[in-house]
Order: C-alpha cells, then sequence, then structure tokens
C-alpha cells in the first residue's frame, strides 16, 4: 500500500513521482505565478489510485498519470461565467 502525502505548491515533490508527472506539476505552477491570485496557502495532494498517482491541487487542478503511455494529464477546473443569456 503506498500512502499520499501533501506538500505546498511551488515546494519538492515525493521523490517517486513519474517525471512526466513533476513536468506537469511545474507547468501549472508556472502558469498560476502569472496570475495575481494570492496561492502561497495552497497544496497539492498525492493520492494514488491503482498504483497510479492522482494529484490534487487545491483550486481544485487535477492530475492524473497513465503509466501505458507515460504521461500526464492536466484538469483545471471549470470556470464559471456569469451570462444573462445562458437561460437559453
Amino acid at each position: 500500500m503506498q500512502m499520499g502525502t501533501r506538500w505546498p505548491l511551488g515546494g519538492p515533490m515525493p521523490a517517486r513521482l513519474p517525471h512526466v508527472v513533476e513536468i506537469a506539476v511545474r507547468a501549472v505552477e508556472e502558469d498560476l505565478t502569472a496570475l495575481a491570485e494570492d496561492t502561497q496557502a495552497w497544496r497539492w495532494t498525492l493520492t494514488w489510485l491503482e498504483g497510479n498517482p492522482v494529484l490534487e491541487l487545491d483550486d481544485g487542478t487535477v492530475i492524473r498519470y497513465n503509466p501505458a503511455e507515460d504521461s500526464a494529464t492536466i484538469t483545471q477546473p471549470a470556470i464559471a461565467l456569469e451570462d444573462e443569456d445562458d437561460w437559453i
């Protein structure tokens, strides 16, 4: 059984993550530095699902690892837009 962990945004990642997941984490963190939002208290949460890492950031961003392709998929939370015509 593998235990998950939490670490601060921009902090050192757990050593056992696949390299492509590390690249995905850094890409998300670089994108966040361009925003004016205060992210100092944000943390990553690592859980293991069927032996594969799943990472979730406090804003809802999720990174999943696909071992068959050795790839990482980043899913960012949807942004709700206020539109008075969305009832149509």
